[in-house]
């Protein structure tokens, strides 16, 4: 449950107990949900601009690694090495997008920052190129 449903949770309740908003209690307790309900709106707001910043970042990081290709020629000397061991996951729950790196999606599960679903990534698809670290 996310920070909005939660809300809307707590005004249901309000609402269900009959709370009076012409008492004093009533009327904080009124002010405090409007409060609530207006942070947790910008909270979502946040975290879709938050998505888009990243989405850009990876396309940045993408383009000047094939840049860095192009003007050195050798992959071997591309400054996001890891990037090519990064993985994308959408949260089928609340539509999040998270990058994470090989460790992570081979772990089995993962929580999703946005919603907290438990997220299981199907592996299947991924490269036979990828290898898991050597164990010491």
């Amino acid at each position: 449950m996310n920070v909005t449903e939660k809300v809307s949770y707590i005004k249901g309740l309000a609402e269900g107990l009959g709370i009076d908003d012409s008492t004093k209690e009533g009327k904080v307790l009124a002010a405090i949900i409007d409060v609530l309900d207006d942070i947790a709106h910008d909270l979502e707001d946040i975290d879709d601009e938050l998505n888009d910043v990243a989405d850009v970042m990876t396309d940045v990081e993408e383009s000047l690694c094939m840049l860095e290709d192009d003007i050195y020629g050798d992959e071997d000397d591309c400054c996001c090495d890891d990037c090519e061991d990064m993985y994308e996951i959408t949260c089928p729950a609340c539509d999040n997008s998270i990058t994470v790196d090989y460790d992570v999606i081979s772990s089995g599960s993962i929580t999703c920052p946005n919603c907290g679903a438990n997220l299981e990534p199907d592996l299947s698809g991924l490269d036979d190129e990828v290898e898991e670290p050597e164990q010491e």
